[in-house]
């Protein structure tokens, strides 16, 4: 692993170990972390007689939520406890991977007692339509067995879940027995970083606490899921603000606040709200139907880096380098192919693999979209029908022993011929080697090299031959497990 790999990885484990939930749950559950997104902001200055005017305006919309969520863990049944000091996530929670990846984070958070009855979360949220539609997180109302909320007046009402959606952590809730609520709207503006906010919510079960902070930043990415695009704020957030809005001083909703970085629990200034641009598709789509529905291309997609580019003659490192077409997907269906650049969608342009995955997702199943890709150095436009994204991956097998062996010593391999016939498995790899530093592992298979596809260890040497001393960077497709990505190598494999 190189020293910028490794600095990145630690950055990363810090990060995420302070990503906490801002949801205050009961003695017999833990925080649960969630989900970020985008962001979005006001453009005045701060008001000179203070934020009571907007507050007053804004307060009788806002609501305390509290859940009643029924645990079973006395029938044997997984009550989300993956073991010592791992907090009590939900199923679906991006989260439960980080700590089953990283264990050394396990025991900076408290440990959540096993209880078989279950316990009471508390969150926040806010009413978006007279008839008393409400938006709050996922992980405030994902696993509720009954939920409640209550007013700034103390008025409180049953409420039901419409619907969920885990990938963006948002719910959509509607309150019973009453009419003509107070609602607050979603912002229509564009958020700059710097503008003024201002955050209510239900922190530590303190309903109708009120904040104000600036947007710090936009478009954060947190690792927990595929449509990351946070508007990260510093008005401070605390356990029970999940859920809750944040309002720029026209008093419309910019960000549902969802998650903090905390190292202590509490608030250090550092908070991750879902942006409206992002939340009023989704639950828009969660009245409709109860559910979000999302284009689907069927690519693995990774970044286009300086070498990459360099090495398949891309003018910049723009877009999304296609590292494999799924099976059956909408992609294959349109001749998009491995080694393709998708560089815009529609009319708008990609900018990463992450941008591809959120403009693809705000397409419907079955729309046709134009797919801009460049292919061999040229562009062309390739009408792709979308299709519904499936829920769960396909598995690859293979079957066939390995044959002989053969080493590589410019490249730091040893390699043989893949089990199942496709591509030239690596039998081991030489640390400090040029593969090594570019993140080649044992058991990865070698695709292609400098596009063509390779059978035999002598195909990758004869390819990596062919193109010493030209100077231009060789691309080589690697199989790890079941995804696939791009490497790039000096001109006859030498690091």
């Amino acid at each position: 692993m190189t020293t910028s790999t490794k600095v990145r990885n630690r950055v990363i484990g810090a990060m995420a170990f302070g990503l906490l939930a801002a949801t205050a749950l009961s003695a017999n559950f833990m925080i649960a972390p969630s989900v970020p997104a985008l962001a979005e902001t006001a453009q005045q200055v701060a008001p000179q007689a203070g934020f009571a005017d907007l507050a007053e305006k804004v307060m009788p919309a806002v609501i305390s939520v509290e859940v009643n969520i029924a645990n079973a863990a006395d029938d044997g049944s997984d009550d989300g406890q993956d073991g010592p000091g791992v907090p009590n996530l939900p199923q679906d929670s991006p989260f439960r991977d980080f700590f089953n990846q990283f264990p050394q984070f396990r025991d900076q958070f408290p440990q959540a007692p096993r209880q078989p009855r279950g316990g009471i979360a508390q969150g926040s949220g806010f009413v978006i339509s007279a008839d008393g539609y409400a938006v709050t997180n996922n992980h405030v109302v994902g696993n509720a067995d009954k939920v409640s909320v209550k007013f700034s007046d103390g008025q409180q009402y049953d409420a039901k879940v419409i619907g969920t959606d885990p990938k963006t952590d948002l719910a959509l809730i509607k309150i019973e027995g009453g009419k003509n609520f107070a609602f607050v709207k979603f912002s229509g503006k564009e958020p700059r970083v710097g503008d003024w906010v201002m955050a209510v919510g239900n922190p530590f079960g303190l309903g109708g606490t009120v904040t104000t902070g600036i947007i710090s930043a936009r478009g954060r990415d947190i690792g927990s899921g595929p449509y990351d695009d946070f508007l990260q704020i510093d008005a401070p957030i605390n356990k029970g603000n999940s859920g809750g809005p944040a309002f720029n001083l026209d008093g419309d909703v910019v960000g549902i606040n969802t998650a903090i970085y905390s190292p202590s629990g509490g608030s250090v200034g550092i908070g991750f709200a879902i942006p409206a641009a992002t939340a009023q598709d989704v639950i828009v789509s969660l009245k409709d139907s109860g559910k979000v529905t999302r284009g689907w291309l069927g690519v693995q997609i990774q970044p286009v880096t300086d070498d990459i580019a360099e090495g398949l003659n891309l003018k910049d490192k723009k877009g999304a380098l296609v590292a494999d077409v799924t099976e059956k997907s909408p992609a294959l269906a349109a001749g998009i192919k491995t080694g393709d650049t998708i560089v815009k969608v529609g009319n708008d342009e990609i900018t990463d693999p992450r941008d591809l995955a959120k403009k693809v997702a705000r397409y419907s199943p079955g729309k046709s979209v134009d797919v801009t890709i460049i292919r061999d150095g040229k562009s062309m436009v390739v009408p792709v029908e979308l299709g519904k994204m499936p829920g769960e991956k396909e598995e690859l097998a293979s079957a066939k022993p390995a044959g002989h062996e053969d080493g590589m010593a410019e490249l730091g391999v040893r390699l043989a011929p893949a089990e199942d016939g496709a591509g030239v498995k690596v039998i081991d790899v030489k640390p400090g080697s040029a593969a090594d530093d570019r993140g080649i592992r044992a058991g990865d298979v070698i695709l292609e090299v400098a596009g063509k596809e390779v059978h035999e260890p002598s195909d990758v040497k004869a390819a990596l031959t062919a193109a010493k001393g030209s100077g231009k960077r060789v691309v080589m497709l690697v199989r790890s497990g079941d995804s696939q990505h791009f490497i790039a190598l000096p001109g006859g494999g030498q690091g």
